[in-house]
């Protein structure tokens, strides 16, 4: 599958090990590469799936430079969204803390935007998925971020890890989206690339 890409070099833009795993789970060679210092922030007047579409895009431009003819590229961004506010990466384990708290009883967006380039051609999309969590007591999140600290996730979280066996109830859409790929859709978007 997917042959008409293998003349590609792939390269996933990400320090991600999901990404990296869920990649991988398509049966085709590439190379990660270790993203640079990259500016993700973001107009304030985007909202919801413009966001991560945006700052994915921004990745990609941060390697135009060094991408060939035969690379193929592919950058994305998750964040959560709740009542009209971007969960991203927390900054310490208080701001964690308070994100979960946040997410505690509630139904909030994750969002991943995707972009696959070449020095040719360049497409965006994002996908959302809607995740409830059930009420979290304080012990559960102090526990959840003294042994698995989610610093290095969109909303403090990992729907794989402890938190998301425990406190997520229900999700509407794809699991792999909130892991931080949308793997179908990506895997539908190469098709077609």
């Amino acid at each position: 599958m997917l042959d008409h890409i293998r003349k590609y070099d792939i390269l996933l833009a990400s320090n991600s090990p999901r990404r990296r795993e869920l990649l991988s789970g398509l049966g085709i060679e590439y190379q990660v590469t270790a993203l640079p210092d990259i500016d993700e922030s973001y107009p304030k007047s985007l909202q919801g799936e413009e966001i991560p579409k945006y700052i994915a895009a921004a990745k990609a431009a941060a390697y135009k430079q060094e991408m060939t003819d035969k690379t193929l590229l592919i950058t994305a961004d998750t964040i959560v969204w709740l009542k009209g506010k971007v969960f991203g990466k927390p900054k310490d384990k208080d701001d964690a803390k308070n994100m979960l708290r946040a997410l505690s009883g509630n139904t909030h967006t994750v969002i991943t935007g995707v972009c696959i380039s070449t020095p040719e051609k360049q497409i965006s999309f994002a996908v959302s998925t809607d995740v409830s969590f059930t009420v979290l007591d304080e012990d559960e999140i102090d526990f959840y971020i003294e042994n698995y600290k989610p610093i290095d996730k969109a909303g403090a979280y990992g729907i794989q890890e402890w938190i998301g066996f425990v406190g997520v109830n229900k999700i509407r859409g794809s699991y792999f989206n909130v892991m931080g790929l949308p793997i179908h859709r990506l895997y539908q978007e190469l098709k077609h690339f």
